[in-house]
């Protein structure tokens, strides 16, 4: 089973759904993120995954054109970024299962550095909980309405 994560810039929300789901699916599930146009991961979404015991700090974002450049197939695509407020959410062709499942984009936090970082964890949280959701259906064979689109 091979899943692709996007998201505007693959450099929070496509990472941390990545680095989730890659640790609760196992080895039976290949996990890759990338965006549409690419930046630098995200310094919070760095520090709030490390706080729960994943490194960001080495990663690198990709370009999703790029793996389909390459030919690269998945059974899933899940797009993660809010589809109202970011009208450029990518779309990876010739899938067999588009999933959306929005997330608010930790790049938009306002507040102090405390305030921020706050924001940064919830989203994080949100995240884990849905990854939860979606390693049990992938790891299971089952298919429950986590936001499916195809």
């Amino acid at each position: 089973m091979r899943v692709l994560f996007i998201c505007v810039h693959n450099s929070a929300r496509s990472q941390m759904a990545e680095a989730y789901l890659r640790q609760m699916a196992g080895d039976g599930v290949t996990v890759t993120s990338a965006g549409l146009t690419p930046t630098v991961i995200n310094p919070l979404v760095v520090a709030v995954m490390a706080e729960d015991g994943i490194d960001l700090s080495g990663k690198q974002t990709r370009k999703v054109f790029d793996l389909f450049k390459d030919g690269q197939l998945f059974d899933y695509v899940v797009t993660v970024c809010e589809e109202s407020l970011e009208g450029q959410c990518p779309v990876f062709p010739g899938v067999t299962h588009r999933l959306h499942l929005p997330f608010a984009d930790p790049a938009a936090v306002v507040g102090s550095p405390e305030e921020r970082l706050e924001q940064v964890r919830r989203i994080r949280d949100a995240i884990k909980v849905r990854m939860a959701d979606l390693s049990q259906e992938l790891t299971s064979g089952t298919r429950r309405p986590l936001g499916d689109v195809s």
